[in-house]
């Protein structure tokens, strides 16, 4: 399946160009949906972890590498997705989980981290070393970001070749939209200079090449910019193509490179064709898809409040709230204004920070009542269409398939924009 991330900048140098989404999330409901369209297709469905999330410690999820695809291959197996359908990519690979240490202990941790998702299986690497570590400025020059990326591919690279295992497929740059999405409104957002890039192209090319790297620079199919999509608490700035028309046209100096976009949630169907047709073909997605399960799951939560005696006032809502008012270190750094303001924010910002509570004990209660008050229950096709307007009738009989269809219905944008597939 790597020849199909390979074949990304030949195939838009032959005007035939293809994309895929980048599946960017841990959360079950989200990769069964991603998967359960899998097994429908007939091209490759591209799951990738981030640093933070899942690395050698655990991450937030708990899930070392080898735990994230055991996680996901038990759900494809499932779902009938056979494992070479699968395309494991980790995200943002480097010090960031460790930045307030010492470069030389943050830099040996990400080491440590890269040499655990290859040698786990994922065969997509992105390497950023981009941020500075304790004592170094918060941005850090091309040289360094470039010759610290070089260190860790060499570890990659010597881990694939000491198991035995296909040799990764890289994607370098560090000029990405704030992770998770700005934590204020924005009317613009500037795509990355096109001279920029090119500095951040030949630096990296040279540092490769005097780290011994030449052969795994080959490798490298795609380049981190920012094409000028973001998205913050309650906006989303659309792609524009002709701003970003330089940029793209970089690509015609690069033939064997494409472009990564980040932060593509929300973006319609249209503007993700056309960041597929303009050179930027991988489109990574990961709150956008939370945040339909969210919507799908507090849509249920009026449904069952309405229909089922005795399931009370929205209980699944409240819990919510609670939760994040007493645990609000996920959220509190990034929201904004009084009261009322951080209380919309909390459960409807596209930010959609409260995916990270999902997996708390007192949320997977509160789902597990929803769903069993909902067991065996038919929804009025009405009450369906009262909260869930969007949702054919019958698409759906059960409330775990109505949240499934929920988020497949984000993922069907990204299918239909990346559709030119080989």
């Amino acid at each position: 399946m790597s020849r199909f991330l390979a074949g990304l900048a030949a195939a838009r140098r032959a005007g035939r160009p293809y994309g895929i989404a980048s599946v960017c999330s841990a959360h079950p409901t989200v990769l069964r949906a991603a998967l359960r369209r899998a097994a429908k297709g007939e091209g490759p469905v591209l799951i990738e972890a981030t640093c933070n999330q899942v690395n050698q410690f655990g991450g937030y999820t708990g899930m070392a590498p080898a735990d994230f695809i055991a996680f996901v291959e038990a759900i494809a197996a499932e779902e009938g997705v056979a494992r070479d359908k699968i395309i494991f990519g980790g995200d943002h690979l480097g010090p960031n989980p460790w930045r307030r240490e010492q470069a030389s202990v943050a830099l040996e941790k990400a080491a440590g981290m890269v040499e655990a998702y290859v040698a786990a299986g994922f065969t997509k690497i992105h390497l950023d070393a981009s941020m500075g570590c304790a004592g170094e400025p918060a941005a850090l020059d091309d040289r360094t970001v470039a010759e610290r990326a070089a260190a860790l591919c060499a570890v990659a690279e010597e881990t694939a070749r000491r198991g035995n295992l296909p040799a990764p497929v890289y994607i370098l740059g560090t000029e990405v939209p704030v992770p998770g999405g700005a934590d204020h409104a924005l009317a613009t957002v500037e795509p990355t200079a096109p001279d920029a890039a090119r500095e951040a192209i030949a630096v990296h090319r040279a540092a490769f090449g005097k780290a011994g790297l030449s052969d795994a620079f080959t490798r490298v199919i795609a380049f981190v910019v920012q094409p000028g999509v973001e998205f913050g608490s309650d906006n989303v700035v659309a792609y524009d193509p002709p701003r970003a028309a330089a940029l793209s046209a970089l690509l015609d100096e690069e033939p064997a490179l494409v472009f990564e976009a980040h932060s593509t949630d929300y973006q319609a169907e249209e503007a993700l064709a056309a960041l597929v047709g303009d050179g930027f073909p991988i489109l990574k997605v990961g709150p956008g898809l939370t945040f339909a399960y969210r919507e799908a799951l507090y849509a249920l939560d009026l449904v069952a409040s309405d229909i089922v005696p005795g399931y009370g006032d929205r209980p699944l809502a409240r819990a919510m709230e609670a939760l994040m008012v007493d645990v609000p270190g996920s959220w509190s750094g990034y929201y904004h204004g009084d009261e009322t303001a951080l209380r919309i924010q909390r459960h409807f910002s596209y930010s959609d920070r409260i995916r990270y509570y999902w997996t708390r004990p007192e949320a997977e209660a509160a789902v597990a009542a929803l769903l069993s008050a909902l067991s065996g229950v038919r929804i009025p096709e009405t009450v369906l269409h009262q909260y869930l307007p969007t949702m054919v009738p019958r698409e759906a009989d059960r409330a775990e398939d109505i949240l499934i269809a929920a988020v497949d219905r984000v993922l069907a944008i990204y299918d239909g924009a990346a559709a030119n597939r080989p």
